[in-house]
């Protein structure tokens, strides 16, 4: 869980992902057309993912990805990530985190 920690509070936007996730490219794909700054970490690409996977699903996220954290913060996954963005809450949120500069 730290080393989960410490990647997340590197950057303003991280999505943990696998590449074989139609969810993960969605929120991803959504991120994109934003402009956001995020940082992507594909599970089944790097080195310990399964075992980040592991912390993740520890923290609560259920499934394990996508799992977004927007300035430090769990937000959630895919489901979260939309009922935000439909609320209008997501881009005040990605601006306080420094991720959107519009």
């Amino acid at each position: 869980m730290d080393r989960v920690s410490r990647m997340v509070s590197e950057k303003p936007v991280v999505i943990f992902s696998k590449s074989s996730c139609c969810m993960s490219h969605t929120i991803q794909s959504l991120f994109t057309e934003f402009g956001v700054n995020m940082t992507v970490y594909e599970l089944d690409e790097i080195s310990r993912g399964r075992e980040i996977e592991q912390a993740l699903t520890r923290l609560g996220c259920n499934p394990s990805v996508p799992a977004v954290f927007i300035g430090g913060e769990f937000v959630g996954g895919a489901n979260e990530v939309m009922s935000l963005h439909l609320k209008r809450s997501l881009k005040p949120m990605l601006k306080r985190a420094g991720a959107l500069w519009v």
